[in-house]
């Protein structure tokens, strides 16, 4: 099978959200020692925490006894994404898939090296967000608002008759 442009593009998002997911982390762990030191500010509004996630994104569905059910299921995910990849013809879908495959990847690297997801970014003090998360947990979340949005814009042009966005 050949792999088309647009997935090779795809797969290089994903590589990027894996290299600096996992270069973070290794800096919040061996760099600050963060585990040490505990909670460091950086903004009125933001910190560093050191969190050990054994749930999904956002922490939900903890508790440490779905370690590798969420593992197997994030990489059939990214499998299927990388799948997907390679039949999409439009950009905007090319980066989503490749953010929610390099966040899925970046998250299952953690599941498997440690039992449970390294979370460090802390906004909490907000009092509107309570969640702790990492890179790879943003990537997610924003190739999801993504792939919504491609979607809304594939809808409208089917209803105007044009074509969507292709490279």
């Amino acid at each position: 099978m050949k792999i088309t442009r647009l997935a090779v593009t795809a797969y290089a998002f994903a590589a990027v959200i894996i290299l600096v997911d996992q270069l973070t982390k290794l800096w919040v762990l061996d760099g600050l020692d963060i585990a040490e030191r505990g909670v460091i500010p950086v903004l009125p509004f933001f910190r560093l925490s050191l969190v050990h996630n054994d749930g999904v994104s956002f922490g939900l569905f903890g508790g440490g006894s779905a370690r590798w059910v969420l593992t197997v299921f994030s990489l059939a995910v990214a499998g299927l994404l990388a799948w997907w990849a390679n039949r999409t013809d439009r950009r905007l879908m090319t980066a989503a898939i490749g953010l929610v495959m390099g966040g899925a990847l970046g998250n299952v690297i953690d599941r498997i090296r440690f039992g449970h997801v390294i979370d460090f970014l802390d906004f909490s003090q907000t009092g509107v967000f309570p969640w702790v998360f990492n890179v790879a947990d943003s990537a997610i979340t924003v190739g999801v608002i993504l792939l919504v949005l491609d979607s809304l814009r594939s809808e409208q042009a089917a209803k105007v008759g044009a074509a969507p966005e292709k490279s």
